[in-house]
């Protein structure tokens, strides 16, 4: 049994994650802001917000996974330098504050590992993503720098989603239209689930991807790669 920490594990990506790690029946520890709707006796949840609250102490930590993050698409003319810094402050600063926290815990674990979620955003140049891409780029950044740093002792590995079916998503999923248009822009001709995000987390956090770290991984449906 494994000991999983997952900020942000109430809904969306987070939360596929959360179900996956407990019907591999390994140990969740959810730290959010909204309790998850399942219960399971492996299951300890936490209710915290990520950027004022104090994290709980969980002396040993064998994977830490940070899932919140922002869609904030705007032209630039009228993104705020306040939508930056709060874009930088939840995707950025809570990732850092997390892995500080449990640092010393994952020291600790057994195979410890840390997944974080970038985007497809970082490699393709999007209208209207400036914010969200900037700050989606420094986990990236994150991603290796750690990598390299906590070698080789944790691993450290991203996943870059392109469009989710999650509540954050809404906006762009807004109809069944517009599922549609988003669908044939990938080359795949679909867009992504919440459990094929899970699938790859499942993996890379475990020892079948104990060679790999400092690697960002782009779930796309084809669209960063393929030109068709």
């Amino acid at each position: 049994m494994r000991n999983i920490v997952i900020i942000g594990g109430s809904k969306g990506i987070g939360n596929a994650i959360l179900i996956s790690q407990l019907n591999l029946y390994n140990k969740v520890y959810n730290i959010s802001r909204t309790a998850p709707e399942i219960k399971h006796p492996n299951l300890t949840h936490y209710n915290c917000d990520v950027l004022n609250d104090e994290f709980p102490d969980i002396e040993l930590v064998d994977t830490l996974i940070y899932c919140p993050g922002s869609i904030n698409l705007k032209p630039i003319s009228t993104l705020s330098l306040e939508d930056f810094r709060s874009d930088f402050e939840i995707n950025v600063i809570g990732a850092v504050k997390t892995i500080k926290k449990y640092l010393k815990s994952l020291k600790n674990g057994n195979n410890p590992n840390i997944l974080l979620f970038s985007t497809v955003a970082t490699k393709l140049g999007m209208p209207y993503h400036a914010s969200v891409s900037a700050s989606k780029s420094a986990i990236d950044g994150l991603t290796k720098s750690l990598g390299a740093e906590l070698s080789p002792t944790i691993r450290v590995n991203a996943i870059a989603p392109t469009v989710t079916d999650t509540d954050l998503a809404l906006k762009i999923l807004r109809n069944d239209n517009m599922k549609e248009i988003i669908a044939e822009k990938h080359p795949l001709k679909r867009y992504l689930k919440t459990n094929d995000v899970s699938a790859l987390a499942d993996f890379l956090i475990s020892e079948n991807a104990i060679a790999i770290s400092g690697q960002i991984f782009n779930l796309d449906c084809g669209i960063v790669t393929f030109k068709l």
